[in-house]
């Protein structure tokens, strides 16, 4: 185990290494591989120079591993005498930084050459010198015959040679030549001696020219070590932030290197664009993510270019988004390409998005109900229609319409009213209910349904979006990433920009006289509660108040004694008769 102290710090939601200093980059080799937030990443495609990425790349096989990134770590901290400039990220070197001295003299002459005081060397000095660098060329032999006597003998070299096989063959008994098969022009022997001309010529050509290529390629490699490391020097801590680290990731938008520009669409600018290079690994791995994806075809006609992209959007609703809408891609040199939706992963974007979700679906079925209906129904008109045509064409009589039978939606008809009235039945007793509850409990209930209803919804695209992730779809890229690339609700707001605007009023809509709006105002109220009032009354018509109910009872008792008074019949005596 590493006895290095590294720092640490909670990057995007998640605990990573952090590298800030020159020791870091020299004691990388010893950092936990479980650490790294990449373990590999692809050459192409990226932000960061390609040159620099092959530059390290030294196996070639494309992708960029871990060993590789320590191995340049460690050559960086040879060649460098102070490793710290790096975090500068510029593509000039001062010359007393340089600890190799092959590679400074290298880079002392061109100073000298390009500045007179020769203090630094840059990226610029470097590619000029290289573009001027020239040789003594082998002498490529002239050409035996005229270039239009080659050219035509290329052109009939195959054609001649099959006649000449044949016209052997024929000596031999074993074919015959078409009197019509046009003859060479010239005799086999001038045809092989001009073939054996042109082959040593273009063979001494070549080797020439090889010779003078392989000339010129040395001499431009002595400067190959300088310019890798400027490359370096200017790309490597980058790299960093984006192999050890996702800090530029969520640095800001488009600083991560395989962010590619930003898509407009909806009136709301996608920052996190991502070029596809294998859509059918993104459709297993990219729908693990969580996010909410637009998988874009761009194209610029101006640079003759095509590209394939995949946009995260993490902000407003998606009601106008779909497969066909077109779009305005932005690459990171400011390059604008067409863009057209091909295909969307559905996922939460918020959870005000996710309240209006079960609304939504529900008016999307009815919707697709009545379009469904109404097809058939026109479908079964038509064919009615282009039936009675048809036949009456034929001469035959239209098919009758059957009769109406009442007997067949009497028990129709029941059905519907039976159901009408349990449904009246229920509203009338769920009216019964609202009426006997206070207003706060009115709320409470009528905010119950709603959660009732959107609860679920709402529940499920908060899990989801706690756990939005972009590592399956950077490992459907071809990278192997090794940590969670969170992106929270409130780093999603930075993601993707909505559009605002200031309020304007509208000038082609004629507003409401104020008084006819405040009248209308009082009248709809008022309607209302006169309505809620004849419905309470109506509902609690045979209900009594408590006092109302006082007052019976005591009326009640008060006229009991004078009934019993006037009630109670004298008993006669013994013999005496009643009348």
């Amino acid at each position: 185990m590493s006895k290095y102290k590294w720092s640490f710090a909670n990057v995007g939601g998640v605990t990573r290494v952090r590298i800030q200093s020159a020791e870091d980059i020299r004691h990388l080799g010893e950092l936990d591989k479980k650490m790294w937030t990449v373990l590999s990443c692809p050459v192409d495609g990226l932000e960061i120079s390609s040159e620099s990425l092959k530059a390290m790349d030294v196996d070639g096989d494309g992708k960029l591993r871990v060993k590789e990134v320590v191995a340049t770590a460690e050559w960086l901290c040879a060649t460098l005498k102070n490793p710290g400039t790096l975090f500068d990220q510029q593509d000039s070197i001062a010359l007393d930084n340089i600890a190799d001295e092959d590679i400074k003299a290298v880079a002392a002459k061109i100073a000298g050459s390009q500045n007179p005081k020769g203090e630094s060397i840059s990226l610029a000095d470097v590619d000029q010198v290289i573009a001027a660098v020239s040789i003594e060329e082998q002498a490529v032999p002239a050409a035996p015959l005229d270039a239009d006597v080659i050219a035509a003998y290329k052109e009939k070299q195959a054609e001649y040679a099959a006649y000449f096989e044949q016209e052997k063959l024929q000596k031999l008994g074993l074919a015959v030549i078409a009197e019509e098969t046009p003859k060479p022009g010239m005799t086999e022997k001038k045809f092989a001696e001009m073939g054996a001309q042109i082959a040593e010529w273009e063979a001494a050509k070549a080797a020439a020219e090889t010779a003078n290529a392989d000339a010129l390629a040395a001499a431009k490699a002595v400067y190959e070590p300088l310019r890798k490391l400027l490359l370096l020097h200017r790309d490597f801590y980058r790299l960093l932030r984006n192999f050890v680290t996702f800090e530029d990731f969520y640095a800001g938008r488009n600083d991560a290197s395989f962010d590619c520009g930003t898509l407009i669409i909806d009136q709301r600018a996608c920052h996190l664009c991502i070029r596809v290079n294998d859509l059918p690994k993104h459709d297993v791995q990219a729908p693990l993510s969580g996010i909410y994806l637009l998988y874009c075809d761009c194209e610029s006609k101006k640079l003759g270019k095509k590209m394939q992209i995949v946009a995260a959007m993490t902000q407003g609703e998606v009601k106008n988004l779909s497969v066909g809408k077109n779009a305005i891609f932005y690459d990171t040199a400011g390059n604008d390409y067409d863009a057209t939706v091909t295909k969307i992963i559905d996922n939460p974007i918020s959870i005000r998005q996710a309240f209006w979700t079960p609304y939504r679906k529900f008016g999307n079925w009815i919707q697709e109900k009545i379009n469904k209906s109404a097809a058939e129904k026109d479908a079964k008109s038509f064919d009615d229609m282009t039936a009675n045509v048809e036949a009456k064409a034929e001469g035959g009589a239209a098919a009758p319409k059957p009769a109406f039978d009442i007997a067949k939606f009497a028990g129709i008809f029941a059905a519907i009213g039976m159901a009408l009235g349990m449904i009246g039945t229920m509203l009338v007793s769920v009216a019964k209910g609202w009426v006997t509850l206070t207003w706060w409990q009115q709320i409470l209930v009528f905010v119950g349904i709603l959660l009732l209803i959107s609860g679920p919804s709402m529940v499920m695209a908060w899990l989801k979006l706690r756990r939005r992730n972009l590592a399956p779809v950077l490992n459907a890229n071809g990278w192997a990433v090794n940590a969670d690339a969170l992106i929270s609700v409130f780093f999603g707001r930075t993601l993707t920009e909505q559009v605002r605007f200031p309020l304007t009023k509208d000038p082609l809509k004629k507003g409401m006289n104020p008084w006819v709006a405040a009248l209308l105002t009082i009248t709809i109220v008022a309607i209302l509660g006169l309505g809620g009032w004849g419905v309470y009354k109506y509902l609690n018509r045979d209900k009594m108040s408590a006092e109302e109910v006082e007052q019976v009872v005591e009326a009640d008792e008060n006229a009991a004694p004078a009934l019993e008074a006037e009630d109670v019949v004298a008993t006669p005596a013994e013999g005496e008769v009643t009348e």
